[in-house]
């Protein structure tokens, strides 16, 4: 049960690097600030890297914040993170960019619920967790509005040969980007293994082993390395078109929220801060230039998310108690046979 969970979480955080990666590099893409390959190599390199400077706050905040530990089973969190994984799926293949954080979050309570019923739930936890989540997208809708009017400001008198220098700057507003969102991201697996280690008694207080920090790391770099092109043209084309102020804007505004949440342990997701700083930093511009209808979308899917989660996680454990129990039904219903 624990090698599952150590697979599934590495799976999750390879899809979260995967499908994040459309977010981190549709600006710059759009833009035509860098090659697309050599920005996913950079970004996967920012996102290996981030793992080991920013701490695991969020990853304690996951593990122990949302439910108590002592309320729940390893199998529980092997459920909680097929759900994730499995809405996660659901969501990429219908080209969605759906949250990750969102769906774990789902997973987590549903299992919890079911296994040890509302006193699982940490009430100042499930707070002090999703609070944030449903915060910090608009305050980056809200921050990329303030900065794009800012900038419109200070060169609206400048030749069109600044767009130049904005690609340029992109660069490393792009590693900043990255180097945020593996800081947020890449420890929800990190909090997950370590719980289910401490479940399966193989810790004996909550802790984040380095072999746990580098094979995270190692994975959500790799499905940073690969890429998810649908869900970057959605983002880079069906918002707006994109120019390089506006990029420049969004991942300024996004990769200080993001990184913010990620140091004072709030999980975010990183999708939809981004997403909602490119369409503040188009609507500083003009506000019908941006397609709201892409954001209604977003907001449907990521409003459904959560309950979906934990209906799935909900489902999957009765399944599995279910099949557990089909012999000793089976062999009572022989027995009764038998016995008339």
């Amino acid at each position: 049960m624990l090698i599952l969970l150590i697979i599934l979480a590495l799976v999750y955080a390879f899809l979260n690097g995967f499908r994040d990666s459309s977010s981190i590099l549709a600006g710059v893409l759009a833009s035509r600030a860098m090659h697309p390959r050599w920005a996913l190599y950079l970004a996967a390199l920012a996102e290996f890297v981030a793992p080991f400077l920013f701490g695991t706050a969020v990853a304690r905040a996951i593990a122990t914040g949302l439910v108590d530990p002592e309320a729940i089973t390893l199998r529980t969190v092997v459920v909680a993170m097929m759900a994730a994984l499995s809405w996660t799926l659901i969501a990429w293949r219908r080209g969605i960019p759906s949250s990750s954080s969102h769906a774990l979050i789902g997973g987590l309570l549903g299992a919890a619920l079911v296994t040890g019923g509302a006193g699982a739930i940490q009430v100042g936890g499930l707070v002090r967790v999703v609070l944030p989540l449903f915060l910090v997208p608009p305050l980056g809708l809200v921050a990329g509005f303030l900065i794009m009017a800012l900038f419109l400001k200070l060169f609206r008198y400048a030749s069109p040969k600044i767009n130049t220098g904005f690609r340029r700057i992109q660069v490393f507003t792009m590693v900043g980007l990255a180097l945020a969102h593996s800081a947020n991201d890449a420890q929800k697996s990190m909090g997950i293994i370590a719980l289910g280690l401490v479940l399966a008694g193989k810790l004996a207080v909550f802790r984040i082993p380095p072999a746990v920090v580098l094979i995270c790391a190692a994975a959500i770099a790799l499905g940073a390395a690969r890429g998810d092109w649908r869900l970057i043209r959605t983002l880079g084309g069906k918002i707006y078109r994109i120019r390089p102020m506006n990029a420049l804007a969004s991942q300024t505004a996004a990769s200080g929220l993001v990184l913010f949440s990620a140091l004072s342990g709030a999980p975010v997701s990183t999708s939809q801060v981004i997403a909602m700083a490119l369409m503040g930093s188009g609507a500083a511009e003009r506000v019908n230039k941006v397609r709201w209808q892409v954001g209604v979308d977003m907001l449907i899917t990521w409003g459904v998310t959560i309950p979906a989660a934990m209906i799935l996680a909900m489902s999957y454990y009765l399944f599995i108690v279910g099949l557990e129990m089909t012999p000793q039904v089976a062999a009572l219903v022989i027995r009764w046979l038998v016995a008339g």
